[in-house]
């Protein structure tokens, strides 16, 4: 029997106590699954890449299966190339369908082969999005309830590396 691999994709600024629940998902159904922080030039991040592969892997590290790489340019491509199953998508709310929707038949248009499943968070992480986590440290909210102790951390630094 072959092993399976999917491509978790995302910007994960930063990762979150959802991602983890739906990358959890995924590794019962895949047997590896690739956080794959997506690049974007044009997009202004709190946390570098590095600083975002870091925590993932900081975030991740008892989890058998998982590893976490960057890419830029188009996801298909990168699961094409290392020979990956599918890519997985969380589902928060039903909002975020709409947009999930739209770019899973584009990358089936482009890759065929390359199959998107849907994972949805559980209940208790559905109103928690990257966004939410760096609006509410941006004015000194706790957010140990939204991002694992890592994320955590690396935000207290980042606060008091741009105080200084």
């Amino acid at each position: 029997m072959s092993s399976t691999l999917a491509l978790y994709p995302g910007t994960f600024d930063p990762f979150t106590y959802g991602h983890r629940d739906v990358l959890e998902r995924a590794l019962r159904v895949f047997d590896y699954v690739e956080v794959t922080v997506g690049v974007n030039a044009e997009k202004q991040t709190l946390f570098t890449t590095d600083e975002r592969i870091e925590l993932i892997e900081d975030c991740t590290e008892d989890l058998a299966g998982v590893r976490v790489a960057s890419h830029e340019g188009l996801i298909v491509d990168r699961a094409r190339d290392l020979g990956a199953d599918a890519l997985v998508r969380g589902l928060r709310q039903v909002s975020d369908f709409d947009f999930e929707f739209r770019m899973a038949f584009a990358n089936r248009k482009l890759c065929p082969e390359i199959e998107t499943i849907f994972l949805m968070t559980s209940e208790e992480y559905a109103l928690i999005s990257s966004t939410m986590v760096r609006d509410a440290h941006r004015w000194d909210g706790d957010v140990s309830k939204f991002v694992p102790p890592p994320v955590v951390d690396a935000l207290r630094a980042k606060k008091t590396e741009t105080a200084e």
